[in-house]
């Protein structure tokens, strides 16, 4: 198994080192999880034989989320083929497709009854659509299986390949997200297979689709004020229309070390700061993650 999944060990500057000191600040606790929906919506995943990015990435709002039994489906397997130096997701060398899992997932989506459905998947760069057709096939069986609910898809770039991103997005989801992750001067060291102008153009073809764009990052990388400020503008010129903002926790100490813990006054002021400039809705807070109430964000827009 070893040689197969890897976990994050000596990946580059910063990794490694020792693990952050002192304790989280106060407005970063969370409880445990617990209760009903949670230990119900844990013994769903497994039995359907499913992944999840909340608990493949270790997000901390699980318990939480899961309670209300919102979650994020988490397709293409649980093995990335990138080694991103934030991300508590294995890598190495994916196993083969599993072909039953869109149908899963649709299954599990019907069962739960959501109304709101997040979809993201692991890279597979070694596939030569990078797994687009799998993408477009759960799309298309979750919206059969549940017709009344919404579906927000976030991707990975397609290593560029605007045609595979247009096979996900013909298949009608109401949302698609990709995120930006970080500024362009930590690229390297965050997202080293990763392009920023790239992931831009993931953001400019949704917007040219007429569909909801979405993306995100985190802060307390490294990163200046500054920065956040441009990526914002960067993300309102490309056609964002929803944006989140949440404070970056290392996952292990053989990930990046946490620069800083950035105080809730300067996400405030990062969302407003972002919707002056348009962008529709700016979620953004310490424990903001990607699809954090995802369904009252998407909401936010229609008002």
């Amino acid at each position: 198994m070893e040689s197969i999944l890897h976990r994050r060990r000596d990946r580059g500057p910063g990794l490694g080192s020792p693990p952050d000191r002192g304790g989280r600040p106060s407005w970063l606790k969370v409880r445990l999880p617990s209760g009903a929906n949670y230990h119900d919506l844990k013994r769903l995943v497994r039995e359907s034989g499913l992944h999840t990015v909340c608990e493949s990435a270790s997000c901390p709002n699980i318990g939480e989320c899961w309670e209300r039994r919102s979650l994020t489906f988490m397709i293409l397997g649980q093995v990335c083929t990138r080694s991103c130096g934030f991300c508590d997701v294995a890598n190495g060398r994916p196993p083969a497709l599993d072909r039953d899992e869109p149908a899963r997932v649709a299954r599990a989506v019907a069962r739960l009854g959501l109304r709101y459905v997040v979809i993201t998947s692991v890279n597979r760069d070694e596939l030569p659509d990078g797994g687009a057709a799998v993408w477009a096939e759960t799309i298309r069986r979750v919206r059969e299986a549940a017709p009344e609910a919404e579906v927000e898809a976030l991707v990975p770039d397609f290593c560029g390949d605007e045609a595979a991103l247009r096979v996900v997005s013909d298949a009608g989801p109401h949302v698609l997200a990709h995120n930006l992750e970080t500024v362009p001067r930590l690229y390297r060291r965050v997202r080293p297979q990763a392009v920023y102008e790239r992931s831009l153009d993931v953001i400019r073809a949704v917007a040219r689709a007429e569909i909801i764009a979405k993306t995100g990052i985190m802060a307390g990388l490294g990163e200046e004020p500054a920065e956040v400020s441009a990526v914002l503008r960067d993300a309102a010129a490309a056609g964002a229309r929803i944006v989140t903002i949440g404070q970056y926790l290392r996952p292990s100490p053989a990930h990046l070390p946490v620069a800083r813990f950035v105080h809730p006054d300067e996400f405030r002021a990062w969302k407003v700061e972002g919707e002056s400039l348009g962008i529709g809705h700016v979620e953004s807070g310490p424990l903001v993650r990607s699809s954090y109430h995802a369904d009252g964000v998407r909401q936010q827009l229609e008002r």
